[in-house]
């Protein structure tokens, strides 16, 4: 394997933490919804809680987007 195709591997490796995001991200607001469409008293509680859990998912994907660049920055030549 070249080191370009070996960099290839490890940037599509990196992105992978997008595709964990999405889920999460997903799990979150649909279990928001459904929290609050069973109770809607609490959804003040609820929301400040849903934006922290938002907040640290979507750090996971920005740590793999900065891993694929510094991954892509390693090429050789």
């Amino acid at each position: 394997m070249t080191d370009l195709g070996a960099i290839a591997i490890g940037m599509g490796l990196a992105a992978l933490g997008f595709f964990g995001a999405a889920l999460g991200i997903g799990w979150i607001f649909s279990t928001m919804i459904a929290t609050i469409g069973r109770q809607p008293e609490a959804e003040g509680r609820i929301v400040k809680y849903m934006w922290l859990g938002f907040a640290l998912v979507e750090a996971i994907a920005l740590y793999g987007l900065v891993i694929a660049f510094i991954i892509m920055g390693l090429r050789p030549g």
